[in-house]
């Protein structure tokens, strides 16, 4: 069904969810409540993944427990930021996925495409887990938070703490909270399109 072209966001969606949002590395005393956190997952589940697999996971870590197992397994750069954010998601991701695709992807059988393969298994659990953490980030933004995301972590302590006996696998961190806007570094360069793009 065909309908009117969707006009494009405004500036201030545009700044917020890119233009003038910043990687923080400070975050301010304020919590982020398990309403907000189920909101961010209600957006980035929307996004678009390979036979809608959505085989991104992710744990929340709030807790001074939870903070315990973690910190330990962080470089030593990302510990004190760590610890001072109000919440640290674990963007993970099942190498089981493909169970859930007869109810993600009915109408094919798109399970047999996969069973049997643990390279492409895994290859498609890594890449559309990986958007799926791109998503989580940018809903982050869209629900008024700020964001920092890390991989200077030990996947496999992080595994061992938080996924023994699972199917679940770490991919990378992101510290999620209400941004000290007064700390933030300067800007770093990004390129111009013609650059990094070509149009054939």
């Amino acid at each position: 069904m065909s309908g009117p072209h969707r006009p494009p966001l405004d500036d201030d969606a545009l700044d917020t969810l890119f233009r003038t949002a910043r990687t923080h590395n400070s975050f301010r005393a304020e919590p982020v409540s398990e309403v907000t956190l189920r909101a961010l997952f209600e957006l980035l589940k929307m996004g678009p993944t390979s036979a809608n697999g959505l085989p991104g996971r992710f744990v929340f870590v709030t807790s001074e427990e939870g903070k315990a197992k973690l910190l330990p397994t962080l470089s030593a750069s990302n510990r004190d930021k760590t610890a001072a954010a109000p919440v640290t998601a674990i963007v993970a991701y099942d190498l089981r996925w493909i169970d859930h695709l007869p109810r993600f992807f009915p109408h094919a059988n798109a399970k047999a495409w996969y069973e049997g393969d643990d390279a492409a298994i895994e290859s498609a659990a890594l890449l559309n887990g990986s958007l799926m953490g791109a998503y989580l980030m940018l809903a982050a933004r869209a629900l008024g938070l700020d964001i920092g995301a890390m991989a200077g972590f030990d996947r496999k302590a992080v595994d061992e703490a938080f996924f023994a006996g699972t199917t679940w696998r770490s991919n990378f961190l992101v510290n999620i909270g209400y941004g000290d806007g007064e700390k933030l570094f300067e800007r770093l360069p990004r390129p111009e399109f013609d650059e990094f793009c070509r149009i054939v």
